[in-house]
């Protein structure tokens, strides 16, 4: 059995409920989404150094991410273009995951709904919007959904820690599943920032 890469578990988490419900398109989806420099690994590699990274951002692996295909599958999309970017932060992503709806509804209902018993799943109250730091040491994920209101276009925003949620969080959140333990034992739901 495998976990879910970083990347994949941001963007499944936000997309996955609006394909199965019928609200989304799965033929029309489009992700930016922003990672810190542990989601590269432990390697010193010069392009990950702080004074490298500090005050940049940069694309990376842009139309060949290797998550893409592991995405699709998760999700049930059948076109996606993804476009990571490496931001000057330790750890943490921030995932904006647009889709073109396929019928008027509250992307936020439908997240919602999928996730009203999910205890690491937050859907965030109106008005609030997810960032890094609050999902810093949790196997928590923050979302937030809303329809551009120029393209119609379904948004929404998807925060967790890389190295939470993102990996090990995941991995003990999966092994807890897999013995019969409640699935939250040992994990924090919530980050060490406000």
């Amino acid at each position: 059995m495998a976990n879910t890469g970083c990347y994949a578990a941001a963007i499944t988490l936000a997309l996955a409920p609006l394909i199965a419900e019928g609200a989304a398109s799965p033929a029309d989806v489009v992700v930016v989404a922003a990672s810190g420099t542990s989601g590269a690994g432990r390697a010193a590699k010069p392009h990950l150094l702080a004074s490298e990274v500090m005050g940049d951002l940069s694309p990376y692996r842009v139309g060949t991410h290797q998550h893409v295909p592991e995405i699709k599958q998760a999700t049930g999309a059948t076109g996606l273009s993804f476009t990571p970017v490496l931001a000057p932060m330790p750890r943490g992503i921030l995932a904006t995951v647009t889709a073109t709806p396929v019928r008027g509804v509250d992307p936020q209902q439908v997240l919602a709904r999928a996730y009203a018993d999910a205890p690491f799943v937050h859907v965030l109250a109106e008005g609030r919007w997810p960032h890094t730091a609050a999902t810093l040491g949790s196997n928590s994920c923050h979302l937030q959904a809303t329809v551009d209101v120029d393209s119609g276009r379904l948004i929404v925003l998807s925060a967790l820690d890389n190295l939470g949620k993102g990996a090990a969080g995941q991995a003990v959140q999966n092994a807890n599943l897999m013995l019969g333990l409640p699935e939250t034992t040992g994990l924090s739901m919530w980050g060490v920032a406000p």
